[in-house]
């Protein structure tokens, strides 16, 4: 393979993470898909999940699911901020919902935290 054919082929690289408006609220996600950088992220380093199984469990191109990662190192601030903002409002709502299957636990009534 000669230089410059090697050059051509590596300026055809493919965009893996896009981000829309109009699917998944514009988070960026892998190319075709629904499936978000913060859902690779999130099952990748707390589920500790494999890139490679991620990919194969979810029927994702195994390149996107890289791509993903590299995304999250660039915007890594923002991402964890992201994941930290949808934690709290989880915890938020669990505190302010009872349970149903537990009637006898108390829900918090501190709102503030």
């Amino acid at each position: 393979m000669s230089l410059s054919k090697s050059y051509s082929f590596m300026e055809q690289s493919i965009e893996h993470i896009v981000s829309d408006p109009d699917i998944c609220f514009g988070k960026p996600r892998i190319a075709g898909t629904r499936f978000t950088v913060k859902d690779v992220v999130i099952n990748h380093f707390f589920n500790r999940i494999p890139l490679e199984v991620i990919a194969a469990e979810w029927v994702l191109p195994v390149a996107g699911v890289y791509a993903a990662i590299a995304y999250y190192y660039d915007h890594r601030e923002e991402i964890d901020k992201k994941i930290a903002d949808d934690d709290e409002f989880y915890r938020k709502m669990k505190r302010m919902s009872p349970s149903l299957l537990h009637p006898e636990v108390e829900p918090h009534t501190d709102y503030a935290r």
